[in-house]
């Protein structure tokens, strides 16, 4: 019995996660897995680029897992700088151009994963396609940023956008000794938190030299008479001189080929799968990482949230499904944590503006407290602000900003949001405490308790 063929289209986190599972459960008589990445590395961390940017990482290749040459040792068929074009699934097979090359060719399949993963949002201005002007979502992309920052005499950057990705390279840019300005459309940066939370962030990017304008819409990238980025524009009609221009505005899926085939796509653009994380209403196609959008556990609506935690997990989960065994992803919370200097910054679940889209009545309770107990040497501020349903109690969400120890209460919360638990639940919890880790009274609990206290006097 011939063995199938299993194609893979897009070689990181998700994708080969998706491969590597496949091949351990079943081997190369079974099942032939054929991998199709158009950059030059896989199975690598994205997340790390800011940090490699900014000297923290010392080398490139510190950041990837796993090399092409470890996953063909492995007879997985990786084929590096291909890019998948076109998708047959009538005829179950898909169309590749080699990007040195331009040759093309197709590739039958009996299993198909796309892991297409997301691209940087580049909005249709003029001059965004001038050099200098770069997009960071990949190690090809760190790679052209870095040459281009190592070829810049004059040290002038702007950040167009302050989300996560924003508000990093804005840092890693002034490790690198360049003059920072962050440009956004918001009241204030990290629009992944609310205003007030993202008030703090805003008030650590200036006292690190890090020029940060609210309220600025861009309207254009300014050309020198070689093409290369010179300024941004806004359409206030400032312009703010830069040598290099990172876009830091976030990213959506990179679904072009799904949308061409009629798989079904959600409202970000994102594709519709099944807990499974098999495409919706097609057997054999499965995917996942950050070109799907998944459940979110709280408002029960699907979302596009990339992160390589969940494109590892949907790997998995995927990789068994072909190897002929079950496993599923249920959801998530949306938890997600950062840094902009020495201020940590954390979020899970809903924002204000997240439940009352979803139609949810709710509390909010915020306190300010510390990382250890107060007394203890180096004790540092941390501010937690807590949603809460009004008449439930029922946790609905949780950030936090402030010094070392900060970000990662914020698992506690993601727990507590999986799990369903009230805020008056929350106080209750059983958390460790001696005085160099935490008060008496961890934050989290004082959030919960004030929270409760919010609950009560708001009644039904």
């Amino acid at each position: 019995m011939a063995a199938e063929r299993l194609v893979v289209v897009g070689g990181d986190a998700a994708g080969m996660s998706a491969a590597s599972q496949a091949r351990r459960m079943k081997g190369p008589a079974e099942l032939e897995i054929v991998a199709f990445e158009r950059g030059h590395f896989t199975s690598y961390s994205a997340c790390g680029i800011p940090y490699w940017i900014g000297g923290r990482v010392a080398e490139r290749d510190a950041l990837i897992a796993r090399t092409p040459e470890e996953h063909r040792a492995r007879d997985i068929d990786l084929r590096t700088r291909t890019e998948v074009v076109e998708l047959d699934l009538a005829g179950g097979r898909v169309r590749a151009r080699d990007l040195d090359t331009g040759s093309e060719s197709w590739t039958g399949y009996d299993k198909l994963v796309l892991a297409t993963g997301a691209r940087p949002v580049r909005p249709r201005l003029p001059g965004i396609g001038a050099y200098g002007v770069h997009g960071v979502q990949t190690l090809d992309d760190g790679q052209h940023l870095l040459t281009t920052l190592e070829r810049t005499e004059i040290r002038r950057a702007v950040v167009v956008g302050a989300g996560y990705i924003g508000v990093e390279m804005a840092e890693a840019l002034v490790a690198r000794g360049y003059e920072v300005t962050v440009l956004h459309r918001g009241a204030q940066p990290m629009a992944t938190l609310d205003p007030d939370m993202g008030a703090l962030v805003h008030g650590a990017m200036n006292r690190m030299g890090i020029r940060t304008v609210s309220g600025a819409e861009v309207s254009k990238i300014l050309t020198d008479d070689e093409g290369r980025a010179r300024a941004v524009a806004t359409a206030a009609g400032d312009e703010y001189p830069a040598d290099v221009v990172v876009l830091g505005i976030g990213v959506e899926p990179r679904t072009a080929l799904a949308r061409a085939a009629g798989l079904p796509l959600g409202a970000s653009g994102g594709l519709l799968t099944d807990l499974s994380m098999r495409v919706r209403g097609h057997e054999n196609v499965w995917s996942g990482g950050d070109c799907v959008e998944v459940l979110d556990l709280i408002s029960g609506h699907t979302r596009h949230i990339p992160l390589g935690t969940h494109a590892n997990k949907h790997g998995q989960v995927i990789g068994t499904g072909v190897g002929g065994g079950y496993a599923t992803f249920p959801g998530v919370v949306g938890t997600a944590v950062s840094k902009v200097c020495d201020l940590e910054i954390a979020r899970t679940g809903l924002r204000e503006r997240d439940a009352l889209a979803a139609g949810l009545r709710f509390v909010t309770a915020t306190i300010t407290s510390t990382n250890t107990a107060g007394y203890y040497p180096g004790a540092a501020e941390m501010t937690v602000k807590m949603l809460a349903e009004r008449r439930t109690g029922r946790l609905l969400g949780v950030q936090i900003v402030g010094g070392a120890g900060a970000a990662k209460r914020v698992d506690i919360a993601a727990v507590a949001l999986t799990a369903g638990m009230t805020v008056e639940q929350v106080v209750s919890l059983d958390l460790g405490y001696a005085p160099p880790f935490s008060p008496v009274w961890d934050p989290i609990l004082v959030a919960a308790r004030k929270a409760v206290s919010a609950v009560r006097a708001a009644g039904v």
